[in-house]
């Protein structure tokens, strides 16, 4: 994999790991996150990713 690929790749996979960690702090069931983590990390906006990993990173409160 070329060095571009390869940041794409770790791109992608954060931006994967922060839906699916939000949701999970959201209370969403494993089966649901796991459904619906992967099609939400291509389509949600950069704004939206970062309020998400600012509510993680300050604490959004556990469900």
């Amino acid at each position: 994999m070329t060095a571009k690929g390869k940041r794409l790749a770790a791109r992608s996979q954060q931006r994967h790991e922060i839906v699916k960690d939000f949701l999970k702090r959201l209370g969403v069931s494993d089966r649901t996150v796991e459904c619906d983590s992967e099609g939400m990390e291509h389509h949600v906006g950069k704004e939206t990713l970062a309020a998400m990993q600012r509510a993680l990173t300050d604490g959004l409160p556990p469900a």
